[in-house]
């Protein structure tokens, strides 16, 4: 056979010969840091053994499916050490991810400390430089094998494996775990790796189902990455809303108040007042017409749209069916209070397209794992819209939707964080939706051209649609890594059935319009926790809750200090005055903390001759301006919204 190389040199052997064995025969250096192999572009273990012509790469940990496998050796040898330290520990899953690895347990909590304890246990293993073992069970002997072992998920994943799969395992010592591969060929191998932080995750990502711990960590090929990667993790942590939000006062939460229920402080809440009546002024701007509906609605509201079938687990119901003759619910999303507002009146064709706009303030019961302080909140309020609209009008007031994201995202300074997705139904499983399959398949079609026609680089997600339509979600990840969905703009052509909602048409028949369901901006909680990791806490200053502070030198200069904060004022700047009996290096250094924008220094000079000096974020000592002067400046960039770039460290 022939096996063509990575560097297009060719090698020929008589047998069939392991990927390994291979590797080995081009150089033993070769051979000892090799972690994987792909043969015709699939990525495969270092002992498949190849038997016919091909082209094969040899994977070091320098590839990213070769760290990949290091990584997936390192999971197991985490669970190897669980069962070691912590044997009544149940198995599940251990994959390797985009920066690491982890593993889920069904088993008490992990303190740092039993992390600690966990990765001295993992050193002995991979000093013992074990073996790795791959071998294959037919299936029922594969059960029994889990049986005797007492790993009861391990079981439930063989059952669900298809007939036909083959079923194989990886020994190291004496621990066995249930696995496809591809692994290192021994414990020794593994180089550098550190446990980050445990959690808690549901089996299989479902909330009915048992919850387990997750211990994420990550590995690399030398102590160095591993150390700047580790250095990388303390900085982002420093930008997590959760704890920069706090610390600088935006946000909190109360236990006795409730998991998922932050509180927005005053700057916190003076942000969300900025954004919402930018987002609002700008949809009336692009003819939205508002609208205020109620919280909550009779269960009966929730049967017409589907939702009660549909989504009912993830709504706050208020009352039992059986007892109560009225059953009422906190709105989930605000769709079917605007279609009444439409339904209000007979239209024509020549009303169309309406947009409905409203701030809506939204309830959805999320599983307690799944809330994380701004970003997944059981209460929100959401830039929410629903466009009601003739066919033929469809794919322009769509590419509306989409502009209008696109606008909000730039002028947020975020419109290259984002990545496009195109949610589908799953027509594997379509008792979750309504509408026939031609309809979804058509709305589907319909999205992916108006996506290609603007332009917009995107993918397809299956699953992801909501159950009464396709949407495209704008994709944004935290600090973290993790993915949420920040804007959603959704074709519905089947609720308007649902609701007995009509337009007379010009031959006087009544004829079902479109629904566009979109978000301008989304939920302004998940926008402000992005913003707050986007920046770090210093926003840009159209957005600051605090624009400028005037810090007169001394007492002296305190009267001056409030007549410039109160020019300010007037002018709509928000501006506050320091008038603390404290060194002025010491306030400058309180500002600086703040994350202020501006601050003005005055003292004698500038109350004589009516003018402030200036120190910014952007670029340091600005030196001494007339306040008019000032006031123009900061006025345009608020008025613009201009994100300014610091020039210079906050430091000098």
């Amino acid at each position: 056979m022939k096996i063509t190389l990575k560097d297009g040199s060719v090698r020929e052997y008589a047998e069939s010969k392991s990927i390994y064995e291979i590797a080995q025969d081009i150089s033993e250096g070769l051979a000892r840091v090799a972690c994987c192999g792909k043969v015709d572009g699939k990525v495969m273990d270092l002992r498949t053994v190849i038997g016919q012509d091909c082209e094969l790469s040899i994977l070091t940990a320098n590839d990213k499916e070769g760290l990949s496998t290091v990584r997936h050796t390192t999971s197991h040898v985490l669970a190897e050490a669980v069962k070691n330290l912590f044997p009544d520990a149940k198995l599940t899953i251990g994959p390797s991810i985009e920066n690491g690895f982890y593993y889920d347990f069904d088993h008490a909590p992990f303190s740092r400390e039993d992390l600690d304890r966990l990765e001295e246990e993992m050193k002995k293993i991979v000093r013992e430089d074990l073996p790795l073992e791959r071998f294959t069970l037919p299936r029922e002997e594969a059960i029994r094998f889990m049986e005797e072992r007492q790993e009861p998920y391990k079981v439930e994943l063989i059952r669900d494996l298809p007939e036909d799969a083959e079923i194989s395992f990886y020994r190291q010592g004496e621990f066995v775990d249930l696995c496809a591969g591809p692994h290192l060929m021994s414990t020794k191998g593994i180089k550098a790796f550190k446990l980050t932080s445990s959690s808690g995750a549901y089996w299989r990502g479902k909330s009915e189902n048992a919850m387990l711990q997750r211990i994420y960590g990550t590995a690399f090929n030398k102590k160095e990455e591993l150390a700047e990667y580790l250095e990388y993790l303390d900085n982002i942590k420093n930008r997590d809303h959760n704890k920069l939000g706090r610390e600088m006062e935006l946000f909190t939460t109360v236990e006795v108040i409730g998991q998922g229920l932050p509180l927005l402080m005053p700057k916190g809440a003076k942000i969300i007042q900025t954004l919402q009546r930018w987002i609002e002024d700008e949809e009336e701007k692009r003819g939205y017409l508002r609208t205020k509906t109620p919280l909550m609605a009779k269960s009966d509201l929730y049967k017409i749209s589907g939702h009660w079938d549909h989504y009912k687990e993830g709504m706050f119901v208020l009352g039992d069916e059986e007892k109560d003759k009225e059953v009422l619910a906190l709105r989930p999303m605000t769709c079917p209070f605007q279609y009444y507002v439409y339904k209000a009146s007979q239209k024509s064709y020549r009303d169309l397209p309406l947009r409905y706009g409203e701030t809506s303030t939204l309830f959805r019961n999320e599983d307690s794992g799944e809330m994380h302080g701004l970003t997944r909140v059981r209460q929100f309020t959401i830039s929410e819209g629903h466009l009601i609209v003739r066919p033929d009008q469809m794919v322009e007031e769509f590419k509306g939707c989409l502009a209008l994201a696109k606008y909000c995202l730039g002028v947020l300074g975020v419109g290259d964080d984002v990545t496009y997705r195109l949610s589908k139904w799953d027509p594997n499983n379509q008792e979750k939706y309504i509408g026939t399959p031609e309809i979804w398949e058509e709305t589907q079609g319909h999205i992916r051209q108006v996506l290609t026609e603007l332009g917009i680089p995107f993918y397809e997600a299956e699953g992801e649609a909501a159950f009464y339509g396709p949407k495209v979600d704008i994709q944004a990840k935290n600090v973290y890594g993790k993915e949420d969905t920040m804007i959603t703009i959704q074709w519905d052509a089947v609720l308007a059935e649902q609701f007995d909602m009509y337009y007379i048409d010009q031959n006087g028949d009544k004829v079902r319009p479109y629904i566009i369901h979109r978000t301008s901006m989304g939920c302004y909680e998940r926008t402000l926790a992005w913003l707050i990791e986007k920046y770090e806490g210093k926003f840009p200053t159209w957005l600051c809750p605090e624009q400028v502070r005037v810090l007169p030198i001394s007492d002296k200069y305190e009267e001056y200090a409030v007549s410039v904060e109160q020019k300010l004022k007037e002018n709509g700047i928000l501006a506050t005055t320091d008038k603390r009996s404290e060194k002025i290096g010491y306030k400058i250094r309180e500002a600086r903390i703040d994350k202020l924008p501006y601050m003005l220094i005055v003292g004698q000079k500038e109350a004589e001759e009516g003018k402030v000096s200036v120190r910014s974020r952007f670029a340091g000592d600005e030196g001494s301006k007339d306040l008019e002067e000032f006031i123009d400046q900061i006025c345009k960039e608020i008025r613009t919204k201009e994100i300014r770039k610091e020039v210079v460290s906050e430091q000098k």
